[in-house]
């Protein structure tokens, strides 16, 4: 390890020494725990999971009570026939059933759109975090910097009271640390607003959660394996086609209870005509009436609809559309998935290799030349301008280095997501 990578990893993890480093790991199942998308989301399986209890809810019984009053004068009062009825429709064709099944499968489809969204959340939050580790690194990077431009300044103050440099030489050093002033206050700005994009996926304040906590972002590499194994994987388990799978079953059974409500429901009436007695007396007519006993009738009526409206097929035609829809949509979904992957595997391995390069050999190089240009410097052997010049020419290829990893690590996030994985890094 070079001299400059010995400096950058002490000041990296002397922060560390006060708080325990916070994994993604760690903070990816905070953000499952906490996120209020995330819980917003779920309450759509609790509400699919309602309809089925509405779904095998049979028909209401219907109570009718109807009262005729006879027209006869009694000597103490006009007699009531109560004519009660109870009426429910019988359900055919398998409608309960068919409901049900709807509704069983709207649940796994609620279920897997909650997946869906949790994978999206997911990616979310590993760019959030992804983010804030490359811009913290550019951040102490660019202090360490910072701190080798005032040694140039003192180191220059002191050199021109000895007469080794020109008072034009040490502005010129000091005009360069005053500048790089300003783009170490525009990285500390971006690592602040980095740490700070960490809390929407958490649904509160980052700080509240882990407060004083420093990020540990020693992203493992992932492992590249045959596309032909992985786009079998990504086929079982990404959300997108398991959505795909779960609508079409959701609209297949959904055409099976258009079908089954096509069918006619008899309805079935138990009455009863009550009719209290009488006395003799005299109807309005001025005729004579004789005395009637009290009676009780029981009836029992069938009414079946007429289906002339079953004539028309147009829900039936529509739910086959819908379902031929959703073939079509789950095809489309499976070949993106292979596509997406083949993709992300190229990406990652791209991502890979320009990681390498920069790790194994343009930091190193361009590290030689700032400390060998340094010395060359302080020795009056090299001028000011060529040792900044290679001073910027390190802090680019680092931050390129930075950006680098940052790129892999992402890459190899969308590669775990193509799959359905939950990531890691």
């Amino acid at each position: 390890m070079t001299r400059f990578n010995c400096i950058l990893a002490a000041c990296l993890l002397a922060p560390c020494a006060t708080a325990a480093p916070l994994t993604f790991d760690a903070y990816l199942a905070a953000v499952e725990k906490n996120s209020l998308e995330l819980q917003a989301q779920q309450e759509s399986i609790t509400s699919a999971k309602a309809g089925i209890g509405i779904a095998g809810l049979r028909p209401d019984p219907e109570f009718t009570l109807g009262a005729t009053r006879e027209t006869v004068r009694s000597a103490g009062h006009r007699p009531i026939t109560w004519n009660p009825a109870i009426s429910m429709a019988i359900e055919t064709g398998g409608k309960r059933a068919a409901r049900l099944k709807a509704a069983h499968s709207n649940v796994a489809l609620a279920e897997e759109t909650v997946a869906g969204f949790r994978s999206e959340l997911y990616g979310n939050a590993a760019a959030a975090f992804t983010d804030a580790c490359r811009t913290r690194e550019v951040l102490a990077r660019r202090e360490l910097t910072m701190a080798a431009l005032s040694k140039v300044v003192e180191a220059n103050a002191v050199r021109r009271k000895a007469g080794d440099v020109g008072g034009i030489e040490l502005l010129q050093s000091r005009v360069e640390r005053d500048q790089f002033q300003a783009e170490l206050a525009q990285a500390r700005s971006e690592a602040d607003s980095a740490m700070l994009a960490l809390s929407p996926p958490l649904g509160r304040q980052f700080d509240t959660l882990f407060p004083d906590a420093q990020l540990a972002c020693d992203f493992a590499a992932y492992e590249n394996k045959d596309a032909r194994v992985l786009v079998a994987q990504a086929l079982d388990a990404r959300s997108d086609v398991r959505i795909a799978r779960a609508t079409l079953d959701n609209l297949r059974d959904g055409a099976a209870l258009v079908r089954a409500n096509r069918a006619v429901d008899p309805t079935v009436t138990l009455g009863l005509a009550a009719a209290r007695g009488y006395h003799d007396g005299i109807d309005a007519s001025g005729n004579r009436v004789d005395e009637s006993p009290r009676s009780r009738a029981l009836s029992l009526s069938l009414a079946i609809p007429i289906p002339l409206s079953r004539r028309d097929k147009g829900d039936v035609v529509q739910a086959a559309a819908g379902v031929t829809q959703a073939m079509l949509a789950l095809r489309q979904a499976e070949l993106q998935v292979e596509t997406q992957v083949r993709t992300a595997q190229r990406q990652l391995r791209a991502a890979q290799d320009r990681l390498a390069r920069y790790r194994d050999g343009v930091l190193v190089d361009t590290q030689k030349v700032v400390d060998g240009i340094r010395l060359s410097y302080f020795s009056g052997n090299a001028s000011l301008l060529e040792w900044l010049a290679a001073q910027r020419s390190a802090d680019e290829a680092y931050q390129a280095y930075v950006q680098a990893r940052a790129d892999a690590a992402i890459a190899s996030t969308q590669l775990q997501l193509a799959l359905g994985q939950r990531p890691s890094l």
